[in-house]
């Protein structure tokens, strides 16, 4: 069974039933024998860009965001101290800290990151997107 770790906008467009999921992640995200997760970082990013009005979508998302999550099947994945010192430590030119502790749970958890970024596979992360 495959373990899976869900970028921001792979967790947003499956909650609110965007159709910009490709098939083969809201597939993979759906079946019963798939482990989902939602990270930390996830939380914060929606919740930081929801409150600066960058994404107003968000609303119906953060209302019951961890009732959500459970009712959907998705298991949240706190953001450890192994998981902030592999962030911190990777050596990547990419800036965004919320990807960069996406792509550390993704490496120290061994789970495949559902995201269109493929930035991500440079940087030896398995993904999955379309």
């Amino acid at each position: 069974m495959t373990a899976y770790l869900l970028d921001t906008h792979a967790l947003i467009w499956w909650m609110s039933a965007n159709p910009r999921l490709p098939a083969k992640a809201a597939v993979t995200i759906a079946a019963p024998n798939s482990t989902i997760y939602a990270s930390a970082a996830n939380a914060f990013e929606i919740a930081l860009r929801y409150r600066l009005g960058k994404l107003p979508i968000a609303a119906p998302i953060l209302d019951n965001y961890e009732v959500d999550l459970a009712s959907v099947g998705i298991s949240e994945l706190p953001i450890s101290t192994r998981h902030a010192l592999a962030a911190g430590d990777l050596s990547i030119d990419h800036g965004d800290p919320f990807d960069r502790l996406l792509i550390a749970q993704a490496k120290v958890e061994d789970l495949t990151l559902i995201s269109n970024e493929q930035i991500f596979d440079r940087f030896g992360v398995k993904r999955l997107w379309d």
